[in-house]
């Protein structure tokens, strides 16, 4: 065989075995073969929040659809720091995907550093919904009313104290909004997640807890806690007899949280497409509509550019908060 003949078989040789590996190249850059692993779901708070329940609820839809298991990783801590700096050094290949809440943007607003930036370290792939803050009682605790807690508070300044996430989160937000609109002092008790802190809830440990009614609502169903006033317009069509916190005589009390996923930014835009696409068919299920509304949460599909607006305005709004009211963290 002459030489010249030889090569070009060579680069016959070379050219074909080089196509499969250029076919699955494009494949992947256009997010075709995506998943064809498991997923992790990082949820940066302990079992048993509202974090925690709609995380796993869309997993397991979000498994069915895209045949691939949806892998729920608890990675509690500071307010649900430690699990969002674990997801922001997660390699961007949509294979991680972390769950954020009204806490991703307080986190922000009370703290100079973070080890991660919530507008730059995540690009938004789908809103979840949302729904209002409760102000909750253990039903023992000799407050029937949101009057009775107050008038109790006001007669022994600093003798009661209420649950929350940490300093700077959610729950801690809405004692120091509602101290202040309520012109009361009450002292907050830090915990490691919602789950922990309802659990001495309904245990009697600690009296009071603001959090989300979609958390609070099955133990409120059985018996265990006692909302005493929502943190919205109007009232909850899951706890209609609930009055507002307005309507309860203490006006200027409104609060929600809000839930949505994010992915390390630089995952492919046909990855972060595809999730999203899947996520937001769930949302559109009138058995997702139904089960989020008995939880008193509004499922709600908005674009990414509408949800980084949110964590814009939300930073904005909460950093002011927070400088009201001197919440910081060094």
């Amino acid at each position: 065989m002459k030489a010249n003949s030889w090569r070009i078989l060579v680069a016959l040789g070379l050219l074909a075995g080089s196509l499969p590996a250029a076919y699955s190249a494009e494949k992947k850059a256009q997010g075709n073969d995506f998943p064809n692993k498991p997923i992790r779901f990082i949820v940066p708070f302990p079992p048993g929040g509202s974090n925690d329940v709609l995380s796993r609820y869309i997993g397991i839809k979000l498994t069915d659809r895209l045949g691939q298991q949806i892998v729920i990783d608890n990675r509690a801590g500071a307010n649900g720091i430690i699990g969002t700096e674990l997801a922001s050094q997660a390699p961007n290949d949509g294979y991680t995907m972390l769950v954020v809440s009204t806490s991703y943007v307080l986190n922000a607003a009370v703290r100079e550093r973070l080890p991660y930036d919530i507008e730059k370290s995540f690009d938004p792939v789908s809103y979840i919904g949302e729904a209002p803050n409760s102000i909750v009682v253990n039903p023992k605790g000799g407050f029937g009313t949101l009057r009775d807690l107050v008038e109790r508070a006001r007669a022994k300044p600093a003798s009661i104290f209420y649950a929350a996430t940490g300093i700077g989160g959610f729950n801690h937000f809405g004692g120091e909004l509602f101290k202040r609109v309520a012109n009361i002092d009450m002292v907050m008790v830090p915990y490691r997640g919602g789950g922990p802190a309802m659990t001495d809830l309904i245990a009697g440990q600690i009296p009071v807890m603001f959090s989300s009614v979609t958390q609070v609502l099955p133990h409120v169903r059985n018996g265990r806690l006692k909302v005493l006033g929502v943190g919205a317009t109007k009232r909850t069509s899951a706890l209609p007899d609930v009055p507002t916190v307005a309507e309860a005589g203490f006006p200027g009390y409104e609060m929600y949280v809000w839930w949505g996923i994010v992915v390390p930014a630089g995952v492919p835009a046909p990855v972060q497409n595809k999730l999203r696409s899947e996520i937001n068919a769930i949302l559109k299920d009138p058995e997702t509509i139904k089960r989020l509304r008995n939880d008193a949460a509004e499922p709600r599909i908005v674009t990414p550019a509408e949800l980084r607006k949110l964590i814009r305005s939300d930073l904005k709004k909460w950093s002011e908060v927070a400088k009201r009211a001197g919440i910081h963290v060094q």
